[in-house]
C-alpha cells in the first residue's frame, strides 16, 4: 500500500467525531455482551471447567463446537462429520491454511475483480498470480477464491453461470469464503459449493460477523483427503485456536437461539443498507453502485480519474471516511476512482451528512 494512503487510513481509524464509512466493522451495538460475559463466567466458575477452558487443546479444536458447526452446516445441505472441521483463529487463518495446503508459488488464482483485501494480500505474499474469474485465465488457473453468497466489498452473490463454470473445472481447487453468508438479506443461505464439489473445495466460515470478531473463532471444512495435512499445518502455525474462546462460543450456541439472532441481524443490517442507498441516491447520483444482497458495505464506482489519496485526504478534512478502491482490486489500480462505503458500524442518522460531505470532497478534488 502507498505509505501516504496507509497513514491516512490509520489516522482516520483513531479520529474522534468522524463519520466512519470505512473499516467494515460489525456494529458493536449488536455484540451479545451480557450473554458472552455469562458464558465466560460459566467457563471459569469451577476448578474443573476452568481447568479445561484455560488449558491446551487439540489442533483441530473442541469436539462439541465442531459438532455444533457441522449441525448448522447440515441445515444448508452440507453433510459433513465434525472430523472434517478445523477450528481457526477467524476466517483469515482458515484461508491461510487452505492456500498453504494446495497453493504453489506461480499458480494462477482467479477471483472477483474486486475482492477481500486481506485475501489478496495473502495471495500476493504466497507468490500467486491473480486474474479475474471471467478472464481467459480460468482455463489454466489452479485455484479460485470466491465469496458465493455475499461478497466483500460489493455485497453481491455469485451468478449462477459463474457457479456452473467453477464447478465444471474439475482441476480447480475452490476456496469458498462464507464469512458473510449468514447476513444475506433474503434469508438463510443455500447449499455451499463444498456440497457440489467436496473433493476440491475448502469451505470457510466465522463467528466474527454474527457474534463478535474479538473472540477470533472461525473454521475450515476441507476435502477429506486433506484432513491430516490441514491439522499438521494448523499445529505448526499456532498449536490451536484459543480454548477459552471456543468454549464460550459453544456455550452461547447451546443456550441461545442462534438462528433467531442471525435473522435479527439480517433485518438490522438490511435497514442500514437501505438508509445508505437512499443517501447515495440523493447526494451522489453521479456515482454508480448496486444495492447489496447482504453484508456490511456498498461498492461505489465512478468514471473519474480523481486520485484516491487526495480524495481521501479531502474527505477526512470534511469529517468522513471511506475505504480506497485500490485495496480491493486484483490489479491494485487507483483509477478510475472506486471505493467502499460501510453501513454496518456508523449511525444511520449520519449517512445523509456523510454522503453530502463525500460528494463535496469529490467535487473539490475534481475541480483541482
Amino acid at each position: 500500500m502507498d505509505p501516504a494512503l496507509d497513514a491516512l487510513i490509520r489516522s482516520a481509524a483513531r479520529r474522534e467525531g468522524l463519520i466512519g464509512l470505512a473499516g467494515g466493522l460489525p456494529s458493536a451495538r449488536q455484540f451479545p455482551k451480557r450473554a458472552l460475559a455469562e458464558a465466560f463466567a460459566r467457563a471459569l466458575s469451577t476448578p474443573a471447567s476452568a481447568g479445561s477452558a484455560l488449558q491446551y487443546g487439540w489442533p483441530e479444536g473442541q469436539d462439541r463446537l465442531r459438532a455444533q458447526i457441522a449441525a448448522g452446516l447440515a441445515q444448508r445441505g452440507l453433510k459433513i462429520a465434525p472430523a472434517d472441521i478445523v477450528i481457526t483463529h477467524g476466517a483469515q487463518q482458515a484461508l491461510t491454511l487452505a492456500i498453504d495446503c494446495v497453493g504453489r508459488r506461480g499458480d494462477w488464482l482467479v477471483a472477483d475483480e474486486v475482492s477481500y483485501p486481506s485475501a489478496l494480500q495473502l495471495f500476493r505474499a504466497r507468490g500467486l498470480r491473480l486474474d479475474a474469474l471471467d478472464s481467459s485465465k480460468l482455463r489454466q488457473a489452479r485455484l479460485a477464491y470466491v465469496m458465493p453468497v455475499v461478497s466483500n466489498p460489493t455485497g453481491q452473490s455469485l451468478l449462477a453461470a459463474e457457479r456452473r463454470r467453477l464447478l465444471a473445472r474439475n482441476a480447480l481447487f475452490i476456496i469458498e469464503d462464507d464469512a458473510y453468508a449468514e447476513l444475506a438479506f433474503a434469508g438463510p443461505p443455500g447449499r455451499p459449493l463444498w456440497a457440489e464439489a467436496p473433493e476440491r473445495t475448502f469451505h470457510i466460515g466465522t463467528f466474527s460477523k454474527v457474534l463478535c470478531p474479538g473472540l477470533r473463532v472461525g473454521w475450515l471444512v476441507m476435502p477429506p483427503r486433506f484432513r491430516q495435512r490441514v491439522r499438521e499445518l494448523k499445529e505448526a502455525t499456532d498449536l490451536q485456536a484459543g480454548t477459552l474462546s471456543q468454549i464460550v462460543v459453544s456455550d452461547y450456541l447451546t443456550r441461545h437461539d442462534f438462528a433467531e439472532r442471525v435473522a435479527r441481524l439480517r433485518r438490522y443490517y438490511a435497514r442500514r443498507a437501505e438508509r445508505l442507498a437512499e443517501a447515495l441516491s440523493k447526494h451522489a447520483p453521479f456515482w454508480r453502485w448496486a444495492e447489496p444482497a447482504g453484508g456490511f458495505s456498498i461498492w461505489v464506482e465512478t468514471d473519474s480519474e480523481v486520485a484516491e489519496t487526495p480524495f481521501l485526504r479531502a474527505a477526512l478534512k470534511e469529517g468522513v471516511s471511506f475505504d480506497p478502491g485500490s485495496l480491493f482490486r486484483l490489479t491494485q489500480a487507483t483509477s478510475p476512482l472506486g471505493f467502499r462505503l460501510c453501513f454496518s458500524a456508523a449511525a444511520p442518522d449520519t449517512f445523509a451528512e456523510g454522503c453530502r460531505r463525500l460528494a463535496r470532497a469529490w467535487r473539490r478534488v475534481a475541480r483541482r
